[in-house]
């Protein structure tokens, strides 16, 4: 598939995310909500890996568990607790500084120079979704509303870890559907302990939008979103795969239009705007020009 399909299909996967989720939201413990979503796409994509044969034991497994606590179930449970106490929206503006983490991650990680056209897109991606979820902004003053902060900030610095993590996986040789698989399964087993110590019970889930919205984040969000998410980290660098992230709220704003009335302001028209310059400026690639072709002389 090429890159820019990739880019479009996991902006659009986990861009839809965020109102799903929101469906998880309820009676079910938050927790015990992200080990099904986990646990169940774990499940579909061992299975589907084993019938067809191409299920394998990874070489290397330490970085395989450090991708899956990050990617797979610690950072879910943050964005979960988060969007209990503040709207979808501001969740995924928070999220979109994993695009920030992820340049500063990888030249503590792996020595990468963080270049302007990386801090400028950046800047301009977190300007842009700031604007469009301004008024959700204005409530920092309330408690619930800083708890919801923290915990977002944390997913988004937990996810960035695991994006490093996916990074060492690719260049050891797993590739990413074999690390995924391996890892939501591993994720689901992190979840299931951490609910054992709290001894929360598993709720069983009620209801067709609850369950149409689990379907919805295993299969797509979590099987192939993060697929596609990870090949992009291992074919353009963590820096402007991390980039999507700015651009899921642009699809999470539609989202919130078509389906919970979200009202349109001049600020966050500015903002679609300052998110998709900063998407141009960060895959803007400067054309060097060919060189001349040597002019020979004529023969004497």
């Amino acid at each position: 598939m090429p890159t820019s399909a990739l880019f479009i299909v996991t902006v659009l996967i986990w861009g839809t995310s965020w109102y799903a989720i929101k469906l998880q939201i309820g009676p079910v413990p938050l927790d015990v909500s992200v080990f099904y979503r986990m646990a169940l796409a774990a499940l579909i994509l061992l299975a589907g890996l084993a019938v067809t044969g191409r299920l394998q034991r990874p070489a290397r497994w330490r970085f395989v568990i450090v991708q899956a606590v990050c990617l797979f179930s610690f950072n879910f449970v943050a964005f979960y607790h988060a969007t209990a106490l503040i709207p979808s929206g501001l969740v995924a503006v928070i999220f979109s500084l994993a695009s920030i983490f992820n340049a500063v991650n990888a030249r503590i990680f792996f020595g990468e120079r963080i270049t302007a056209q990386v801090g400028i897109a950046g800047g301009l991606g977190v300007l842009g979704v700031g604007l469009m979820f301004w008024r959700d902004l204005a409530v920092f003053g309330e408690a619930e509303t800083l708890q919801g902060i923290g915990w977002a900030l944390l997913g988004a610095m937990i996810f960035s870890l695991g994006n490093m993590a996916s990074r060492v996986n690719s260049a050891s040789g797993v590739p990413p559907l074999l690390a995924n698989a391996w890892g939501l399964g591993i994720g689901a087993l992190a979840l299931l302990i951490m609910l054992t110590l709290k001894a929360e019970a598993l709720v069983w889930p009620q209801g067709a939008h609850y369950w149409g919205g689990l379907l919805y984040l295993a299969i797509f969000a979590s099987v192939i979103g993060f697929t596609t998410y990870l090949v992009l980290v291992w074919r353009v660098g963590s820096a402007k795969a991390g980039y999507a992230t700015v651009l899921f709220p642009v699809v999470a704003l539609a989202m919130s239009t078509l389906l919970e009335g979200y009202e349109w302001t001049p600020l966050a028209g500015l903002g679609v705007l300052a998110a998709l310059l900063g998407n141009l400026i960060m895959f803007w690639r400067r054309r060097v020009p060919a060189p001349a072709p040597a002019v020979q002389s004529p023969s004497p």
